[in-house]
């Protein structure tokens, strides 16, 4: 049984720090809302005050936050794991889709504090990583990786070597990027379909399954067909943008220009300036449908 600290237990990181639980370890966790944790607190973690407490000790630490300001904080903030009494050669695995840069500044500071870090953010809904069923895209060496795996394993079905650290998060950005750039395209094909009188909910059936299909196609055209986002939203317009943003960021730092991941980041900008940041990604439709022009 392993120490482990997880830090964030907001959808997805709930559903992972229970699969350790039920793995067997002792785990101790933090939220900023605490009471965000309590599910977990009732199947047998310890809430710990601090990220610094959570991590004393540990043999592991988990971090699973929204973005670069969050993750700084947790590491390297007041009371963060960076200022604990941490166990020489813990696991430190940042679960988090953050900046490049972020990434690679941070695993810096985890080795000068004796560290061993994992670079390992993740794909899937809640529901997959409440079941285990998530992919994991690994940077790192592969002997950190091969002391993680047992924890790793109760939490992924799969999980990717991509090279050493940041390897992992650079892929998850370009995929994340290409996500939404199919979200806001299936948006605009929408609204064209809608102008030509087709049947919508046909239309998205058949773009589900048809070549231009993927699984943010086929997840999200039905939803915005049926306009439903605000309903047990999953991933919202704000982090959708945030994707969107590093990803692009991390293009234009390879010395790219990507003209539609930035009418993409724009589509995404809009729908936050309408005041959509907290509804589902799929929201991006109504920004489109506002800024297009009336048909002649």
């Amino acid at each position: 049984m392993a120490r482990i600290a997880f830090i964030g237990t907001g959808l997805m990181g709930t559903g992972m720090a229970g699969r350790l639980i039920d793995a067997g370890h002792d785990v101790h966790v933090y939220n900023r809302t605490t009471s965000r944790a309590e599910p977990l607190i009732e199947r047998g973690a310890t809430l710990a005050s601090s990220p610094a407490e959570a991590a004393i000790g540990a043999d592991a630490i988990f971090v699973m936050v929204g973005d670069d300001v969050a993750s700084r904080a947790l590491w390297s903030g007041t009371s963060g794991i960076l200022s604990a009494d941490l166990k020489p050669g813990a696991l430190a695995i940042e679960c988090s889709t953050l900046s490049h840069d972020w990434v690679v500044e941070l695993s810096e500071q985890a080795k000068e504090a004796g560290l061993d870090y994992l670079d390992c953010p993740v794909t899937g809904l809640p529901e997959a990583a409440a079941s285990g069923l998530l992919t994991l895209f690994l940077g790192g060496a592969q002997s950190t990786i091969n002391k993680a795996m047992p924890l790793l394993t109760p939490l992924s079905r799969d999980q990717i070597h991509f090279g050493p650290i940041g390897s992992g998060s650079a892929y998850k950005l370009i995929v994340n990027l290409m996500g939404s750039i199919q979200i806001a395209a299936a948006a605009e094909g929408l609204i064209t379909a809608e102008r030509a009188g087709l049947d919508l909910n046909l239309v998205a059936m058949a773009l589900a399954s048809g070549g231009c299909g993927s699984p943010q196609v086929a997840r999200n055209a039905p939803l915005m067909v049926e306009g439903a986002h605000e309903k047990d939203v999953l991933f919202s317009t704000k982090w959708r943008l945030k994707d969107t943003d590093y990803g692009l960021k991390y293009a234009q730092k390879l010395g790219l220009n990507p003209e539609i991941g930035k009418a993409t980041l724009n589509a995404f900008q809009a729908a936050m300036d309408d005041g959509y940041a907290a509804s589902a990604e799929t929201k991006v439709i109504e920004a489109l449908r506002k800024r297009l022009p009336e048909a002649g």
